[in-house]
């Protein structure tokens, strides 16, 4: 079996309604160096996959120069997409509306998302620690766990999902993230 950690990024320096791509600000490179120190021990040396935003490669940073492994950027595990057009300040709005709901409510795009995720982290076949965001480790939990909501867990910043993926390529949840009343910024 292989091993999948899904570590949410630290606090963002701006909400997503402010700057499309923020780094972490203070509190987030403090809570990037506790999760590296935790998986250092838990994990040891694994390869690193990052989101390309900022906040998640600064968090992947964090932990790649605790176990010397150098993360490699994908794509696949991006933040979810707002709508083309959208107005940089009404990005919030649409994703705490969307967050209440499911993914089928939202369409073809977001289902493919949702999906495009969850294949590409059935297709890790060695163990990885992969620092990504909220919604995409969401629709990883519902997937598993047939829960077609966006919003499954409140999971924290710098939480650690922990994923088996058996030899089928299915995908078992371990362990869920610590959660906390995120507010989504």
């Amino acid at each position: 079996m292989t091993r999948l950690w899904l570590v949410r990024h630290g606090r963002a320096a701006a909400g997503w309604n402010v700057d499309p791509d923020p780094d972490l600000d203070e509190v987030g490179h403090e809570q990037a160096a506790r999760v590296a120190d935790r998986l250092a021990i838990e994990a040891g040396r694994v390869d690193i996959l990052t989101s390309p935003l900022v906040r998640c490669r600064s968090t992947a940073s964090a932990i790649a120069t605790r176990i010397g492994v150098e993360p490699m950027v994908c794509q696949q595990v991006a933040e979810i997409p707002s709508p083309a057009g959208i107005a940089m300040a009404d990005r919030m709005e649409w994703l705490r509306a969307a967050m209440m709901g499911t993914w089928s409510e939202l369409g073809t795009q977001y289902v493919n998302y949702r999906d495009g995720v969850v294949r590409f982290l059935q297709q890790c076949t060695t163990d990885v620690i992969v620092v990504t965001h909220f919604v995409a480790i969401n629709a990883v939990i519902g997937a598993i766990t047939g829960n077609d909501h966006l919003m499954v867990s409140r999971l924290d910043n710098c939480s650690v999902t922990i994923l088996e993926r058996n030899d089928d390529g299915s995908l078992v949840l371990i362990a869920g993230g610590d959660e906390a009343d995120t507010v989504i910024r």
